[in-house]
């Protein structure tokens, strides 16, 4: 996560310079409610009011609710004690900007659990009868807040509500009510306030919120009970008041229509797995349904009021009926079915095992080609489902016959199989060198891509990117990142292409069409839309020596051409390229996710920050970019830091949808397109996250505040590459961007 590693120091600064402005909302409803008695004594200037924090940053962990006039201590602690394994800092500020509630205490607590107090702080403050609005002022933790009402006196509220029920409708000469009743409930409290009144139909039914007149119109007795709640928690003891309502006049003889309908999964008997669910229906066109009502076997009527689910083994019946308000009663029916144990579940990945074959020479290289083979097996019982292969860190496709590599140079081939059970071995690797000479020769191709589907320019056509007679993909003929000089030009190639791929049977009519209409809307060669990208980063040390590093970590060139964060320089940093500010652009790199042991990399991608070095606003240079700028978040881990990768840090989260988690290890392609206050997040060619900037005006710098927390952002600026520390190692090459 981009903020936890902040110093105290740094987020002093950054929170006096944050107005935020959050919705309101109980506290009640984000974590665990301290007892008021225990923060609030009867003496007001012994009030001890204690909040917790740890690892959530949409709660507070533990908060008081009231307390009464006068003096306070305040207690904030955000510590390992209290549960904070991350060192993530959380502030307690009170609002002193919202007229609606108490504006006299100027309260700000940053704690984190590596300041100098141990994340625990305390503050003498005074209180005054009315409410106070507390939060956390750091951005992406606007859900922790919370309401603290104090009351006058020395001593709390200890007096429950009082509430009142009435009901109304017309009734007949026995006084009860046709057709239905309505229940009107109310409740005062002289002390802190009413807080909620909740009600619940009949002897056993759940309690609800009481938001307005409650209508009850299925004929015969009734009770409905009631209580209240006051602000210092106090309430009130259960009543209740009873009715009848009885059905209003009708010349209604038809019972109603009942079905039922048995759904879960079946195996090949269609018995059910583990589990079936009974849903039964009624319908009435005369007076309407009353009641509807099922039976488990011989046992006994029970209302019916949500579908029933029936787990236990062997063969069940289950009856059902229902009545209208006419006093109609339906026939009873049943349906009949049978339940089994599932069976036991696959949980084995396939074994997979893979060859090369191919003619050495006295280094052990192969000769002009090497053949791979893999073979999977899959024990578990559901069998294989598919197999898949990674050339070179490129994507995965799908394994149909052996793989044949015939360009010279160093290769690594990933394999994996996942069965029907969903299980995915872990992938495997073969490393291997294919030499010149002998055999056939390595194939001309313009370009290097190996990508699963066609893509022109960045409209994916999910076309597969298969492999063609002069052993070259699609996308390699295609040639759609060559800086065409015109329109016209790029599309009379692409149909000369595609014509012969037709006549080849590599693709049908359908396809060529697909993919022409692709090559027009994909712009490339007209003017202003050239698809003339500039590498910023080629493998190269020259373009290397361009980047410039700030803050803790590292980052090393590496032999295959990557730019790798280090294991063993600690902290957090950044890699930018100061060469030149950007506006409208379209970014595009390569990651890897190196993480050592099981977990997975946290990193990001900044666009559009100021000059990092002697920022007015900013001591530390590595900060500019997260406080001034935009991080597009790269994060495959499924728990912890709620943006995943693609999310726009702090302002628009995206789960691990999209376009899928690739493993580890593996390179993926991405893109970040920037157009005005439009943000576009391609991975692997899959759009997975857009994202306007609505926040406000957008400006140049320098500017005397921090545009961050009201979603505003600077309209050029730098790129750059975030390290996160030595756990957190992740790779990145092939860096280019296009201006607009």
């Amino acid at each position: 996560m981009t903020l936890r590693h902040r110093t105290a120091s740094v987020w002093t600064a950054l929170l006096a310079a944050v107005a935020m402005v959050v919705g309101l909302m109980s506290a009640a409803a984000y974590g665990k409610s301290d007892d008021s008695r225990t923060n609030a004594p009867q003496a007001a200037a012994e009030q001890v009011l204690t909040w917790t924090a740890g690892d959530p940053i949409d709660r507070y962990l533990s908060f008081p609710t009231t307390a009464v006039a006068g003096p306070a201590t305040i207690v904030f602690e955000n510590s390992t004690a209290t549960g904070n394994t991350t060192g993530m800092p959380h502030t307690l500020t009170f609002s002193v900007s919202d007229v609606e509630f108490n504006n006299d205490v100027q309260l700000n607590i940053l704690a984190n659990p590596n300041d100098d107090m141990g994340g625990k702080h305390t503050a003498q403050v005074n209180l005054t009868e009315g409410r106070y609005f507390y939060h956390c002022t750091i951005p992406g933790h606007g859900s922790m807040q919370g309401i603290l009402t104090v009351t006058a006196g020395s001593g709390e509220d200890t007096t429950a509500p009082v509430t009142t029920a009435k009901v109304d409708g017309d009734k007949n000469a026995d006084g009860a009510y046709i057709g239905q009743a309505a229940v009107t409930l109310a409740a005062t409290d002289e002390g802190a306030g009413v807080d909620k009144i909740e009600y619940a139909l009949g002897a056993d039914g759940p309690w609800q919120p009481y938001t307005a007149p409650v209508v009850v119109d299925q004929v015969g007795d009734h009770t409905l009970r009631y209580r209240a709640y006051d602000k210092a928690g106090n309430v009130e003891a259960e009543k209740s008041v009873a009715f009848t309502v009885a059905p209003p006049p009708t010349d209604d003889t038809t019972a109603p229509e009942t079905s039922a309908t048995v759904s879960g999964e079946k195996d090949d008997q269609g018995r059910y797995l583990g589990m079936a669910t009974v849903t039964v229906t009624a319908s009435d066109t005369g007076s309407g349904v009353n009641t509807v009502e099922y039976a488990l076997g011989a046992g006994a009527w029970q209302p019916y009021t949500a579908p029933v689910m029936v787990h236990e083994s062997g063969a069940h019946t289950v009856r059902y009926r229902a009545t209208d308000k006419a006093g109609n009663a339906a026939a009873e029916k049943s349906v009949d079915f049978t339940i089994v144990e599932p069976p036991a579940e696959d949980k084995e990945p396939p074994q997979t095992t893979a060859g090369i074959s191919g003619d050495q020479n006295s280094d052990g290289a192969y000769i002009g080609r090497a053949t791979v083979t893999v073979v999977a097996v899959d024990s578990g019982g559901s069998g294989v489902d598919k197999v898949e292969y990674s050339l070179d860190g490129g994507p995965y496709l799908t394994y149909t016959a052996p793989v044949v590599v015939d360009r010279v140079g160093y290769h690594t081939v990933l394999y994996r199989a996942t069965d029907k059970a969903g299980n995915t071995s872990q992938a495997k690797s073969l490393a291997f060198s294919v030499a010149e000479g002998g055999g056939v020769p390595a194939p001309t191709c313009p370009e290097y891509d190996e990508r699963a589907t066609v893509i022109v320019g960045t409209v994916d056509t999910g076309i597969p990117n298969r492999m063609t007679g002069s052993r070259c993909t699609i996308n390699e003929l295609i040639e759609d990142e060559k800086d065409w000089s015109s329109h016209a030009l790029f599309l009379k190639h692409v149909d000369e292409v595609l014509d012969r791929l037709l006549d080849e049977g590599v693709i049908d009519s359908r396809e060529h069409r697909k993919i022409t209409r692709a090559a027009r809307e994909s712009g490339i060669g007209k003017p202003g839309q050239t698809n003339g990208y500039r590498d910023i980063f080629d493998g190269t040390e020259e373009t290397f020596a361009k980047w410039q590093h700030v803050g803790g970590g590292k980052f090393s060139l590496t032999e295959d051409g990557a730019m790798t964060s280090s294991t063993t320089v600690p902290g957090m940093g950044m890699l930018w390229f100061p060469q030149r500010q950007y506006g409208d652009f379209s970014l595009k790199l390569q990651w890897r996710d190196d993480a050592p042991g099981a977990g997975n990399a946290n990193g990001g991608v900044f666009v559009r920050f100021p000059y990092v070095h002697d920022n007015p606003e900013e001591t530390r240079p590595e900060w500019v970019a997260i406080k001034y700028g935009h991080e597009v978040q790269i994060l495959d881990r499924p728990d912890g830091d709620m943006y995943k990768t693609g999310s726009v840090y702090g302002f628009d989260r995206v789960g691990l949808g999209g376009a899928g988690v690739t493993p580890k290890g593996t390179w993926n392609d991405y893109e970040i397109r920037v157009e005005g206050q439009h943000y576009s997040v391609f991975r692997n060619g899959k759009l997975i996250n857009e994202f306007d900037n609505t926040g406000g005006q957008v400006f140049q710098p320098p500017r005397s505040d921090d545009p961050g927390t009201d979603g505003r952002r600077y309209a050029t600026g730098y790129v750059g590459l975030q390290v996160h520390g030595t756990t957190d190692v992740i790779s990145y090459r092939n860096i280019r961007i296009k201006e607009f």
